[in-house]
């Protein structure tokens, strides 16, 4: 069996974190199955579905790399085609037109919840509806038997049909429902295992007799688990539940996002650190928790900076200058220094792009004002000899080289009987404007001789001036 999977949202706001999981998983068994994988966009809600929903549903897919070998097709654009499917239904017997009226259904309710029953369509129009005039059109619903479901995460789970009511598949204004443009879509597009979250998992016997009705093959199911907040309650956007673009934006690698998707109901051993090759290679359903898993933002942050440490200087160099340029520094097109050497220097430490873009500022952009706390602390006194003999060492060294620049403030050190940190610190606020950079001999050899002399004589000049104004 060839398989086939799809991933379908709904455009109705961003895609976020349950959502991108599904895909993930989707997207990964189909990988490794040598499938196809399906992107639908479910967009019947009319009054929802937007435009600029669809747009941040497709950038998302494309920033995460979860590409469709198919699609996107539109369920807006397969109106017709349900209709049809409606009216053999109607033509076969399991489906009926009913004209109860909202208030009747309304009072039915009310009757049914007072007598501590559950609430479900009485099948009153079944023997034939009365009059001519607005209607929906409902399921008919198999009376007994039952619907089990071999759920790949879930296990066999079953049930009665006596407790399903005739749903509506078609509303009075002419619209199919999820319920019936869902089967009829993955009928026809022969998908062969639906993935999807837990909470679609009451459904499922309802499409079910919607297959059996139409002879059609039912798919392979696969319920994923819920994701909760860390407090356990219903993932929010206080929790981080947030657009996936959201996450771009603040500085988070794709591979990091999905690296952190994949662990949230799923597991291969004690491994917390996948690449996108081992996730494809390792991914299996079997291996799916049905309980419910916790987002953990500090979790993903760790991740992220385990990606941003190990990954290629010359990607994360060049996704430097899209940081750079959104905080209104631009390198250029011939950046000095180049950015994947800058990139290089700080993916020990960077846990975002973003953090990485603020701390290398400083590189394409002047200093002409310090840190007030590091300036404070740094900038005194006693930092103006080491400053004075470093920039005349600095002047003289005869290549510009991290070793070359080593030995000098080593050698200032060790002639003033200081601490490295003594001479170093100063330095780094004098070059940087603050009290974070790489180490201080990359610093200086990534700047160049002229930005660096021009910014610690800068530096002697301030203190100069707070002496003569303390007095």
């Amino acid at each position: 069996m060839t398989v086939r999977t799809r991933f379908a949202p709904s455009p109705t706001g961003y895609l976020h974190i349950g959502g991108a999981r599904t895909a993930l998983f989707c997207w990964l068994y189909t990988r490794r199955m040598g499938g196809t994988f399906v992107l639908r966009i479910e967009d019947t809600d009319r009054e929802r579905s937007t435009e600029a929903s669809v747009q941040v549903i497709l950038d998302a897919m494309a920033w995460l790399g979860l590409n469709a070998d198919e699609g996107p097709y539109y369920q807006t654009q397969r109106f017709d085609r349900y209709n049809e499917v409606i009216d053999q239904l109607i033509e076969a017997g399991h489906a009926y037109r009913c004209t109860c009226t909202r208030e009747r259904l309304d009072e039915l309710r009310q009757r049914q919840q007072a007598a501590g029953e559950k609430p479900r369509y009485d099948g009153k129009c079944r023997g034939g509806a009365e009059g001519e005039g607005e209607h929906v059109i409902r399921f008919r619903n198999p009376d007994d038997g039952q619907v089990v479901i071999d759920d790949l995460v879930h296990g066999y789970t079953v049930f009665d049909n006596a407790e399903l009511d005739d749903l509506i598949i078609r509303r009075s204004d002419g619209t199919p429902t999820y319920n019936l443009s869902v089967v009829v879509d993955d009928a026809d597009m022969e998908i062969t295992h639906v993935i999807r979250g837990d909470d679609h998992l009451n459904n499922t016997p309802r499409q079910v007799n919607i297959y059996r009705a139409l002879d059609r093959p039912v798919p392979v199911f696969a319920h994923l688990p819920m994701i909760l907040g860390a407090d356990g309650s219903r993932l929010s956007k206080r929790h981080g539940a947030v657009s996936v673009l959201e996450y771009r934006d603040e500085g988070y690698l794709p591979e990091a996002l999905l690296n952190y998707l994949v662990r949230l109901g799923w597991s291969h051993g004690d491994q917390e650190i996948f690449s996108m090759n081992e996730m494809i290679k390792l991914f299996d359903l079997a291996d799916v928790n049905k309980a419910p898993s916790k987002f953990n933002p500090e979790k993903l942050l760790w991740l992220n900076q385990h990606h941003i440490k190990d990954g290629d200087s010359a990607r994360i160099g060049k996704l430097l200058g899209d940081y750079l340029r959104k905080l209104d520094v631009d390198p250029g097109d011939d950046p000095d220094p180049a950015l994947p050497d800058v990139a290089r220097s700080q993916q020990e430490r960077a846990k975002t792009l973003t953090e990485m873009a603020m701390a290398s500022e400083f590189f394409y952009r002047d200093v002409h004002e310090y840190n007030e706390k590091a300036a404070k602390k740094n900038l005194k006194a006693a930092a103006r000899e080491p400053l004075v003999r470093v920039r005349a060492a600095l002047a003289d060294v005869p290549a510009w080289q991290t070793k070359d620049i080593h030995e000098v403030v080593d050698q200032v050190a060790a002639e003033l009987d200081l601490k490295m940190g003594k001479v170093a610190q100063p330095i780094r606020v004098a070059v940087s404007g603050g009290p974070i950079s790489p180490p201080i001999d990359i610093t200086l050899r990534l700047l160049g001789r002229n930005r660096t002399l021009e910014r610690i004589d800068r530096a002697i000049a301030f203190i100069d001036e707070r002496i003569a104004a303390s007095g």
